[in-house]
């Protein structure tokens, strides 16, 4: 199937252009004409007896049948894993919610790549798992049920940190994601409403070709999840996000490439991806980049977002000593903050807690994934990020606390920034250290208690 994403990033002419348009309408039309009920195949859609497997049977008849459409009568339908197939679309419609039931046992534990590094991980409540050619579309909900897994990871929190075993808390405690990519390809999710993800709201990875369009994502409902993000790509290619409105507890829209030892082992950059016309309501961060950057970036264009009080961050790239890896011709432009607390905001040593681990003396049988996190970067120096190339313009910011907040490390400094066209109100200009062959054109930052800032040489 051709997907949209493909036509826009291909230089077409007449007669080829016609065709693949029309192969693609065939395609859809085809795949439309097909359609399976999952009330057919047993669903309830009473929001009390689970529906997982009459879900899966419609999609996996439509999947034999060489694709089709999965639909739903209006209802609520609780659910554990399901697998969107190849040529599958899975239409959510309108009055229809898929409700993720609090029971571990129904997310089957799978391979894949969780917070940088690769392991076992809960299957996601929605899963296109090593597939093509797959839709998810709404405009119903998809509901995972997250407090009960936001309460087991406080808890379990609690009980680690005293033991110096913060980092571990995000790794032991395995919380469903709402909507995985994995190592899949042409996949588009549509009009979707997603809520209270368990942990991350829509996780990419491995994967290309992908397009996330006019995706609501409202996470803080009944409590504020920890690590719950909107929408993460992790080591993936052509992939488009546009007409996102996220209200989330962590990262908004945010890059990812793998994490310390495994990360730059697996060595997969995240490239050529587009993400515009969205806004950010609450989160740790609009845009974001890291702090799992060991595979590196390249070739990304954010614009026309939209990023709202009480966004701390407006801007954020994030890494640590330990990831490696870095960020080249990333482009940002045209982004709108209101009241966010700092506009840009770049860190290279970030959350030491979480992001240096060592195993405690005394622990017998560590995991593997234990051993993996805390494997070293040989030689040290490796693990040093580099972001370069950055370019940033049309800005306006109002109402923030400091203006910038940079650092790096003096051996590995943040060069070839361009800042231009650059509106900044704040009470404080901030500061800026490790950076090298900074351009200012037009920045404008007006600060309530005179500091001021000059770019560095």
């Amino acid at each position: 199937m051709v997907r949209p994403l493909d036509l826009m990033q291909t230089k077409l002419t007449g007669n080829k252009l016609s065709y693949l348009l029309l192969l693609f309408f065939a395609s859809w039309l085809h795949a439309q004409s097909h359609t399976f009920s999952v009330n057919d195949y047993g669903a309830k859609g009473n929001g009390a007896t689970l529906d997982t497997r009459a879900i899966q049977a419609a999609i996996d008849a439509a999947a034999q049948a060489g694709g089709g459409t999965v639909i739903f009568r209006p209802g609520t339908y609780l659910s554990g894993a399901i697998f969107v197939k190849s040529h599958v679309h899975l239409n959510v419609g309108d009055g229809v919610t898929i409700l993720g039931v609090q029971d571990t046992t129904q997310y089957p534990m799978m391979p894949t790549r969780v917070a940088g590094i690769e392991m076992t991980w809960p299957a996601a409540l929605i899963n296109v798992y090593q597939q093509q050619d797959a839709a998810i579309t709404g405009p119903g909900t998809i509901d995972g049920n997250g407090k009960y897994w936001w309460d087991a990871y406080w808890a379990l929190r609690r009980q680690y940190e005293p033991k110096g075993l913060r980092w571990a808390a995000d790794y032991d405690a395995k919380r469903p994601r709402l909507v995985q990519i994995f190592d899949s390809k042409n996949v588009s999710l549509k009009n979707i409403r997603l809520e209270r993800s368990g942990f991350w709201t829509i996780h990419i990875c491995y994967s290309s070709n992908v397009t996330v369009d006019g995706a609501t994502i409202r996470n803080n409902i009944g409590g504020k999840g920890p690590s719950t993000d909107g929408i993460d790509i992790d080591s993936s290619r052509h992939v488009l996000v546009e007409h996102a409105d996220i209200e989330v507890n962590d990262d908004a829209l945010c890059l990812k490439a793998g994490r310390d030892w495994d990360g730059l082992r697996v060595h997969r950059p995240t490239e050529d991806i587009v993400i515009r016309d969205s806004i950010v309501r609450a989160g740790a961060a609009g845009f974001t980049i890291g702090s799992e950057t060991s595979g590196g970036f390249r070739n990304v264009d954010v614009y026309r977002l939209t990023v709202l009080a009480p966004v701390p961050s407006g801007i954020l790239f994030k890494s640590d000593r330990t990831r490696g890896g870095g960020a080249e011709n990333i482009r940002i432009h045209d982004i709108t903050m209101k009241g966010v607390a700092v506009p840009i905001h770049i860190t290279m040593d970030w959350n030491p807690k979480y992001s240096y681990a060592t195993i405690p003396a005394g622990v017998a049988h560590p995991p593997d994934y234990w051993k993996t996190i805390t494997h070293p970067v040989r030689p040290p120096e490796r693990g040093l990020p580099h972001f370069r190339h950055v370019k940033i313009w049309n800005i306006d910011a109002t109402g923030a606390m400091k203006a910038f907040v940079v650092s790096a490390y003096p051996e590995a400094p943040l060069v070839d920034f361009d800042f231009s066209r650059i509106s900044i109100s704040a009470q404080s200009a901030g500061s800026i250290k490790d950076a090298k062959n900074w351009k200012w054109k037009v920045v404008k930052v007006q600060t309530q208690d005179g500091t001021t800032l000059t770019p560095p040489e």
